[in-house]
This record gives structure tokens, C-alpha cells and sequence, in this order.
């Protein structure tokens, strides 16, 4: 018999969530951490998978995750799993196929772990994907939905459709309830990668030429996507479905530097040099796929969400960049 918990985000409730115990995969991770903090604080009972083990009685080391990786000591009792830790997408990669290498981590190993988890009884899992499954890019005013056809680009896109339909035949045969979750650029406190270069970038009051980029693009703070997550560990409605996530708000990367810039009490210094321009110089320097994910296009439609869970982000994008900002006060910056 489960227990009613109540979870909280911005000091008020979320929703009330009847589980046993939750697996979270990726724990210490950035997405992890939050879900398993915020999850214990409410009284859910969490075991943390992480590559190594933690300092914590409730962690468990996987080592790396594949096909053949022996999860029987991890699922008993557990009721559901989100499923968080995969290969993650590298601009440059190094190695002689990386799609063998995401195939081996994210198809394989995720595969080897639903598999194992519906036949330990365990009702429902929640995959975390990626928004690249539907494509890289969108046109301005005709968002991505849950209803288009895939168009992976690179590797780590195309293992996570692979992984996609592979859960899905898995429910089909065993009956496990699986809900596939595709975020956007996820921002928040503790954030790496380009958005953290980009508050070092603000913070260090560097000059940037995206002073007149009118593009849009959606973004996800950590605290909305975490919020959603849990809506689909209970949510009767969930089960089987696949969700686009975003914040609801559509921004162009002029406006998400100064937004970001205010967010840490900084004034952007932006040139406006024209998109074009940025991305020929771009090309010839070899950071074409960096420039296209700050001067191109891709919207996300959530209104699936919306509807069928009722969910609403619960912060708006200002107030996400603005827990982003601070995290990034408090730690010190780079």
C-alpha cells in the first residue's frame, strides 16, 4: 500500500503523490539531485543510482550502465523509476563510433533496465529523453509536437528515439507503464555547458555580437521539468504517453542574455551584428552547430501536458533564469 505525500515547489504544494519508492538513475546528477531532493524532503522514499556510490545509505553504484548491467539488488521494492542517466550529447566527439557508444549506454542499458524492472513488478517508468529525437530546428511559429514524425540528426538523438521505441515495445509485452519525457535546454541552479558560459560570459562583462538575433527558442528551468517529472510518476493519465517540456515562454537569445544579465543585476553588452553575419564566421571557425543553437530556431508546443495533466510550470522563465542566476552567485561563478 502506498503512502500520500505532498511535494513542494515554490513554497507551495505540487500535487499529491501515492508511491512506495522511487529509483532515480543519474541521481547526482543536475536533474538528479534536484528530483531525489525534493522528493526525499517530501517524504518519498528514494534510491539513488550513481556510476560510483555516494555518501548517502540510500545511494546504490551501477558502475556503467549497458546491456548486461545486473539491476536485481536495485528494484526490490521499488515501485517506480525515472530514468535519467544516459551517454549525453558531446559537440565534439572522440571516439571511433560514437553511435555504437550512445547505442551501448542509451538503447542497450536502458532497454536491459525496463526489461529487468517489469519483471520485478515495478509499475511505471519514466525515461527522460530528448527534445532532439524531433529534430534540431523549427520554424518560427510552427512548434515541435508530440504528434510529428522523429528526425534525430546526430548520435545521441537517434539513440534516444532507438530507446524510445524500444520501451515502447517493452510495455507493450509486459504491461509496465512507461511515460517519455523530451525537455528543451534545461537551465537552473548548478547548470553546465553553454548556459553556464554564457552567465561567466555576462558576469565578466565580456562584449557579445547578439545584440540582434529575433529568433525563438524555448528553454526549460529545472524546477519546471522536475515538476512535470513527478506529475508523470502518479499521474493516471501519463502512462504511455510522451511529452514535449518547456516553460510555456518562447525567447530570442538577445532577449535570454539581457533577461539573464538582469537576473544577476548586470547590464548585457550586446552588439547588434546580424545573424548571417555570425553565422558565416562561425562556419569558418568550425562552431557552426554552437551558432545554430543561439541564432536558429526550435519551439516546443506543450499544450499535450497541458491538457491531458493539467500541468502548468509552476515558475515563469524570469523567475527560472533568476534561480539560475543566483545559483551561479553562490558558487562562486567558474
Amino acid at each position: 500500500m502506498g503512502v500520500y505525500v505532498q511535494a513542494i515547489i515554490n513554497d507551495s504544494p505540487i500535487d499529491l503523490i501515492r508511491t512506495k519508492t522511487v529509483l532515480v538513475t543519474g541521481a547526482a546528477g543536475f536533474i538528479g539531485k534536484r528530483l531525489s531532493e525534493l522528493l526525499l524532503s517530501s517524504g518519498v522514499q528514494v534510491r539513488r543510482a550513481n556510476r560510483t556510490i555516494g555518501i548517502s545509505e540510500q545511494s546504490v553504484a551501477t558502475g556503467c550502465i549497458s546491456d548486461i548491467t545486473d539491476w536485481s539488488n536495485f528494484l526490490s521494492g521499488i515501485d517506480s523509476i525515472v530514468h535519467l542517466a544516459a551517454r549525453v550529447h558531446a559537440i565534439k566527439d572522440q571516439t571511433a563510433n560514437p553511435l555504437a557508444e550512445f547505442r551501448l549506454v542509451n538503447v542497450a542499458g536502458t532497454l536491459n533496465l525496463a526489461q529487468q524492472a517489469a519483471m520485478a513488478g515495478v509499475k511505471r517508468f519514466v525515461f527522460i529523453s530528448s527534445i532532439k529525437v524531433n529534430g534540431e530546428q523549427t520554424q518560427i511559429g510552427r512548434p515541435f509536437t508530440e504528434k510529428d514524425r522523429a528526425a534525430p540528426v546526430d548520435a545521441y538523438g537517434i539513440s534516444k528515439h532507438e530507446a524510445e521505441g524500444g520501451l515502447r515495445r517493452i510495455a507493450k509485452e509486459t504491461g509496465i507503464e512507461v511515460v517519455i519525457i523530451r525537455p528543451v535546454l534545461v537551465y537552473g541552479p548548478g547548470v553546465k555547458g553553454n548556459f553556464l558560459s554564457m552567465m561567466y560570459w555576462l558576469h565578466k562583462g565580456i562584449p557579445l555580437p547578439f545584440g540582434a538575433i529575433n529568433n525563438s527558442r524555448s528553454l526549460v528551468a529545472l524546477d519546471n521539468l522536475v515538476d512535470l517529472i513527478i506529475t508523470c510518476l502518479h499521474h493516471p493519465a501519463s502512462a504511455n504517453q510522451t511529452f514535449l517540456v518547456s516553460d510555456g515562454e518562447d525567447v530570442s537569445i538577445t532577449k535570454l542574455l539581457q533577461y539573464t544579465a538582469s537576473a544577476m543585476g548586470l547590464r548585457s553588452r550586446l552588439m547588434p551584428v546580424p545573424a548571417l553575419m555570425i553565422q558565416i564566421a562561425a562556419k569558418l571557425l568550425g562552431k557552426g552547430e554552437v551558432t545554430q543553437r543561439l541564432c536558429g530556431n526550435l519551439q516546443v508546443d506543450i499544450s499535450k501536458a497541458r491538457e491531458l495533466l493539467g500541468w502548468v510550470p509552476p515558475i515563469s522563465l524570469k523567475e527560472g533564469l533568476h534561480r539560475a542566476a543566483e545559483g551561479y552567485v553562490q558558487s562562486g561563478g567558474l
